[in-house]
């Protein structure tokens, strides 16, 4: 049982996924999203199919490809599976085996939402560290990164959060998050669920709000982080990190090491998750029972209009400022460092 996220901020809908392709249904229209909710998702995945007693191996495959940028599904998978696998090859019979898949996906839970309060801590301390003189911080978010995409309280969003409890928030300036509006409908959501003091802009706007001294930091969430520190998030996030740099402000990531992919070279490496067209060139609305590409659209373009919709872009490691997970920061951001960090990780690498 999820909430839909494609619902808010309108309503708050449980959508219930009884099999593993309503779950990747679920996952491809974003009713499930945020990288660290992904791995926890595809991990409860494998833990259903293996209670189904259906091909855990097949699967896990279909679960893993439902999104190709974010490592923690992958991740997620892969652990469940390979509990469930472990198990019967010990003689487990299948029920046991899916009893060790779902106790396995709820250590994965567990473990988050323990990371995202680590991650809250370290990046608060960081902010104070860059931000002295005691005035609250002016902080701008792109995308969400609050308790929607993870089992605690989020990753960059827990940092603004705990800004906020510490008395240390003056500002959280909210982009929007073009095209499918998941600052607009989903942070500014938690943040007024919060009490909060924000703002929401349009991406275009963030640029005039550097030009005016407006922001003090810049926190970002990650949906895979490359070994050379190379971060892919919501597609805005690099140019929020061009404007940064040129106006001398921290460009900071948070989040939580399982999104940090090792095997993965660089940015040039990271494959890039391509949206259907129609998110660009419409309007949509969720209606009963119905998301993602099957959603009412309201045209804002001619018909027929080509778009260019990728989910994600990727922010070379020169432009971050630091990277904050649950182990604490590396900045100045190189593979050395990030490397050293992961190896600090109790998080155990599945292959």
């Amino acid at each position: 049982m999820l909430l839909d996220q494609t619902r808010l901020p309108a309503e708050e809908a449980e959508l219930v996924c009884t099999d593993v392709p309503a779950l990747v249904r679920a996952i491809r229209t974003l009713a499930v999203r945020g990288a660290p909710l992904l791995g926890i998702a595809g991990a409860y995945g494998v833990a259903l199919a293996a209670a189904r007693e259906e091909d855990v191996a097949s699967a896990a495959e279909l679960l893993e490809r439902a999104r190709p940028t974010a490592v923690n599904l992958g991740y997620g998978v892969r652990r469940a599976e390979r509990a469930y696998r472990e198990a019967i090859g010990k003689g487990a019979d299948p029920e046991r085996a899916a009893a060790l898949a779902l106790a396995e996906a709820r250590a994965l839970h567990r473990e988050d939402a323990e990371a995202s309060g680590h991650m809250a801590r370290y990046g608060l301390a960081l902010l104070d560290e860059l931000l002295p003189g005691g005035g609250g911080h002016r902080l701008l978010t792109h995308c969400n990164t609050g308790a929607l995409v993870s089992g605690g309280e989020g990753t960059a969003f827990a940092v603004a959060l705990a800004a906020h409890r510490g008395r240390r928030l003056r500002q959280l300036w909210v982009d929007e998050t073009r095209p499918l509006l998941q600052g607009a409908r989903l942070t500014a959501y938690e943040a007024a669920r919060n009490g909060m003091p924000y703002s929401l802009l349009t991406d275009n706007a963030a640029g005039s709000l550097f030009a005016a001294g407006e922001v003090d930091a810049v926190l970002i969430g990650a949906d895979r982080i490359a070994a050379d520190g190379s971060v892919a998030n919501k597609v805005g996030s690099y140019p929020l990190a061009v404007l940064a740099k040129y106006h001398h402000v921290p460009f900071i990531v948070v989040a939580p090491t399982t999104t940090v992919d090792l095997d993965t070279a660089g940015g040039a490496s990271i494959i890039v998750e391509q949206r259907p067209g129609i998110e660009v060139t419409e309007l949509t609305s969720p209606r009963a029972g119905v998301a993602g590409e099957d959603a009412v659209g309201l045209p804002v373009a001619p018909v027929g209009t080509a778009a260019y919709n990728p989910a994600f872009d990727v922010t070379p490691p020169e432009l971050i400022t630091a990277i904050v997970t649950e182990e604490g920061a590396v900045s100045p951001v190189t593979g050395v460092g990030l490397a050293e960090l992961c190896a600090r990780s109790s998080q155990v690498t599945i292959s």
